[in-house]
């Protein structure tokens, strides 16, 4: 994929610096109200941030013991692989709730792990085909209405099953590049606002399916870097907006799919760093 990014500077630059101070500093905030009351998504904050400091080139200002033994402590005796049903879905735990989210959550976990011969790959795959709508997208159940988010989930889910097949390419495609608008940035459904997230969840599939050339690249990095807050860091979903953890990470995860320049390559199925993907898989 050619960058169409060498008039960066045009377009204004991405802040690096002040986003990667702006995530450290959330995590010396971590007793405060707003982050206690939140702390059901701490697990989902450290990786949004942890991630997002890795492709800026700034993971080496985290104390890696402490991540590792805070996260250890978060495991739940249960396995991943208890949580299919019969039908090949998944529950998001003991609660039962199904989604195609967690089919995708399921299936990344333990392709990294090693570990997805613990489930029936088969039926996961006829379960997330069985959510493919005549749009060509995908929803969170049999039926469900077409949504990015849950398209991501399930074509991310289909590349690491090699399973890419059972999608119609070019009619999904049209379906997701039909989500940028006039501003350049992307929406999760018809008729809805642009969010800077979506520039993970369309462009990732677009990628995986290989019709990311059927967006305006250019158009989509100026909305990205237009949602900075170039004084304190951090990204937001729409320009003006309050930054947070999540956007920054998806806004700056949407950069390196573009190859912005500076930033560390991101694998579109897994949403990790290439390298890191490279060394689970190949040792290097």
């Amino acid at each position: 994929m050619s960058s169409p990014f060498r008039k960066a500077t045009s377009m204004g630059e991405l802040e690096v610096e002040k986003h990667a101070n702006y995530i450290l500093s959330v995590e010396k905030k971590k007793d405060d109200f707003e982050s206690v009351v939140m702390e059901h998504l701490r697990i989902n904050g450290a990786y949004w941030g942890l991630t997002t400091l890795d492709l800026l080139g700034k993971i080496d200002e985290v104390n890696s013991e402490e991540v590792v033994s805070w996260v250890m402590k978060c495991q739940h005796e249960s396995d991943i692989a208890g949580l299919q049903n019969d039908d090949g879905s998944f529950s998001g735990d003991m609660w039962g709730e199904v989604d195609t989210r967690f089919s995708y959550i399921a299936i990344c976990s333990l392709a990294l792990l090693h570990h997805l011969n613990k489930i029936n790959v088969d039926k996961a795959v006829k379960y997330i085909v069985s959510c493919k709508n005549l749009d060509g997208g995908f929803g969170c159940t049999p039926g469900a209405e077409s949504h990015a988010g849950q398209i991501f989930c399930c074509v991310g889910a289909l590349a690491i099953t090699g399973s890419l097949h059972h999608i119609d390419k070019n009619l999904l495609g049209w379906w997701l590049c039909e989500r940028q608008v006039k501003s350049g940035g992307l929406n999760g459904r018809p008729e809805k606002l642009p969010d800077v997230c979506y520039s993970w969840w369309v462009l990732s599939s677009l990628i995986i399916i290989d019709r990311v050339h059927w967006i305006d690249k250019e158009k989509l990095v100026k909305y990205i870097l237009d949602c900075q807050d170039k004084e304190k860091g951090g990204i937001s979903d729409r320009p003006d907006d309050a930054v947070d953890v999540f956007h920054t990470y998806f806004g700056v995860a949407g950069l390196s799919l573009l190859e912005y320049p500076g930033l560390k390559a991101i694998d579109p199925a897994y949403a990790l760093p290439v390298d890191v993907v490279n060394r689970i898989f190949f040792g290097r």
